[in-house]
């Protein structure tokens, strides 16, 4: 066995093996098979791929274990199976490395999940599955753990704290994958992230993925400015290009090898390669690290860590918005629903603002394309209704259409043109409506868009860096009391809460028992609750509401719609269910968010008159 793994960097660099999956792909594999489940089916070919590192002079092979979590074995119907596949990849690679002096490394990568606070799997869910895969790994018997291509730091976090907590001797590298300006997925710089990383703990930090070789570089010089700590670096063989269909990498054996004596020239002690390199990159770059090993040590000196960026004083709710003011001093709220048009003609829209606003609403709520239609921005009419009408909007934003990047520049731009009242939610999927074949982004769900919100007001970026001056949104969020799985609502809704969300509004209630068990549940982080009041036109509209959109629609209401004898009939029906409505919860809530549908919008303020407001003379 090779001497102690530690004690041996101080000494001169080490080399890692190269790709994997490349590979794979080249001997003939689907790009869509579970790589990892090889490790049972076909070890001989794992072992193989192991033998060609060795033999080209890898010092370090790591194991096929990358996706070998239960979140990304789950799209392989193997959750099940994390502790066979990953023992199976320890004991493959152990067997390839027992003629050689080398180290084996256990490859634990992403879940390829979003985790709090941009999405719905908890720090501790995120820790359990680490946990379960890395304690498979130690049991097999791996001298290592590689933590690679991590673009949130606090993923890579969970993934430390796990590692500890199964063998808090066993050295750990964690890598983060950057892009071309040095900047984690999350936006991170390296002044940023250096710190953190070196404050979690493991034994060596660096950068592998993503890049090539000298945005790489670029990213370990800054890093090696602020940490004495042994560097990694396992870039890409050069940025993919597609060549007849095909992700081909371009970066020569040579080139890398080049690249292998700056990256130790620069501090790095644990170098490699990642996607894209092949044996033949790692016999020239063993090569070149021979030639070059006597003039490769550093000794760097430690450098003050800087401290996290300070965040912008927060403005207080009251004074973002009136409608923030009414919510901050305890007041009744009024919204009405007003949906974007499927052309360019906003005249009945802006007609129905200022109706709406003659009776008194404090707000209009305009919806991000409900049910996947293709209609106007509702940000353009939400800013067109303010410049027009005079009444504030509360502008929906959704997950579906935009990546994280996409959804920064839209919400600086609506907080830049005045905009400050916000519901974050996921949004409606592609396929229910009349474009099925759109795709969805989804880069974050609802409680990642509120963090990103609250960070936002609190002059932060996606990467937690300054902005200056934050933005202004009260944060409102949705949920939905008659859900069958209520647990799972519940649960969201704290995360909500947790992430900065300071109202929310429900689905519409038909039923007052599961507004008031709802209630009830979320009494330990109750925030303002604005009920969803909707006047049904039909019994097809009722059927639609319970069996379509998950709203709970009780039987009786279901009579009472049908026993109408004409739209006229049924619409006057549907107004006064949702009188009744508005007057049973008006003490239990602190608003109510009031449809027009078929923009009907004197059947909104028929529904407020049951709180006494009067129908104005021009109306």
């Amino acid at each position: 066995m090779a001497s102690d793994l530690l004690a041996r960097i101080k000494q001169s660099p080490i080399l890692c093996d190269g790709a994997m999956g490349t590979l794979l792909y080249a001997k003939g594999m689907f790009i869509n098979r579970c790589y990892d489940e090889l490790n049972l089916s076909q070890p001989d070919l794992i072992r193989g791929i192991h033998h060609e590192y060795l033999q080209a002079g890898a010092e370090i092979i790591e194991t096929n274990t990358f996706g070998g979590n239960s979140f990304r074995l789950a799209r392989h119907s193997m959750a099940d199976r994390v502790r066979d596949i990953n023992l199976a990849g320890a004991h493959v690679a152990r067997e390839a490395a027992k003629s050689f002096d080398v180290w084996v490394a256990g490859s634990v990568g992403p879940l390829g999940v979003r985790i709090e606070p941009l999405g719905k799997t908890s720090f501790q869910e995120a820790r359990n599955a680490f946990r379960d895969q890395i304690a498979a790994l130690v049991d097999g018997g791996v001298d290592l753990l590689i933590l690679e291509t991590f673009g949130y730091l606090e993923e890579l976090h969970q993934a430390i704290l796990a590692a500890r907590e199964v063998n808090p001797g066993i050295p750990v590298v964690a890598q983060v994958t950057i892009d071309e300006d040095g900047n984690c997925l999350d936006g991170s710089t390296p002044e940023f992230f250096t710190p953190r990383l070196e404050e979690w703990g493991p034994d060596v930090i660096g950068c592998n993925c993503s890049v090539g070789p000298v945005a790489m570089l670029e990213g370990i010089e800054r890093m090696r400015a602020l940490t004495s700590r042994p560097l990694a670096a396992q870039p890409n063989a050069g940025i993919p290009r597609s060549v007849e269909g095909r992700n081909i990498y371009l970066c020569s054996p040579e080139y890398m090898a080049s690249y292998a004596r700056k990256f130790v020239a620069a501090g790095v002690r644990l170098v490699g390669g990642c996607c894209g390199t092949t044996p033949d990159h790692i016999r020239v770059m063993k090569a070149a690290l021979r030639v070059g090993e006597a003039r490769s040590r550093v000794n760097p000196a430690p450098a003050v860590s800087p401290a996290g960026p300070a965040a912008a004083p927060t403005v207080p709710i009251e004074k973002r918005s009136r409608l923030g003011a009414k919510l901050a001093g305890g007041e009744f709220v009024t919204m009405v629903e007003i949906v974007p048009p499927k052309g360019t003609d906003i005249r009945k829209e802006v007609e129905g603002a200022r109706f709406v606003k003659s009776v008194g609403v404090d707000a209009i709520n305009i919806p991000d394309s409900p049910r996947a239609s293709a209609r106007m921005s509702n940000q353009a009419l939400s800013l067109l209704i303010q410049q027009e009408v005079g009444i504030e909007t509360i502008l929906h934003y959704t997950c579906r259409d935009r990546n994280v990047l996409g959804i920064q520049s839209d919400l600086l731009g609506a907080a830049a043109t005045g905009i400050r009242n916000l519901i974050c939610i996921t949004g409606d999927p592609p396929k229910i409506g009349n474009y099925p074949d759109a795709t969805a982004v989804f880069d974050v769900d609802s409680i990642g868009l509120v963090n990103i919100v609250h960070n936002l007001n609190r002059g932060l970026d996606l990467g937690g860096n300054p902005i200056g001056a934050g933005t202004s949104f009260v944060i409102g969020v949705g949920a939905n009391p008659g859900l069958n799985d209520l647990e799972e609502e519940i649960r969201r809704f704290v995360y909500k809460v947790e992430a900065g969300a300071e109202y929310v509004v429900t689905q519409p209630v038909f039923d007052l028992r599961l507004l008031e068990n709802f209630l009830r549940r979320i009494e330990d982080c109750r925030i303002p609750v604005v009920a969803g009041i909707w006047p049904l036109v039909s019994v097809r509209n009722a059927e639609f509401m319970k069996n379509e959109l998950r709203v709970s629609v009780p039987d009786s209401i279901l009579e009472r719609m049908a026993r109408t004898q004409s739209p006229e009939a049924a619409r006057e029906e549907g107004v006064a269910i949702a009188r009744e409505m508005l007057i049973a919860v008006r003490e239990m809530v602190q608003g109510a968010q009031i449809s027009a549908p078929l923009g009907r919008y004197a059947s909104a303020l028929d529904v407020l008159e049951a709180l006494g407001t009067s129908r104005p003379t021009s109306a």
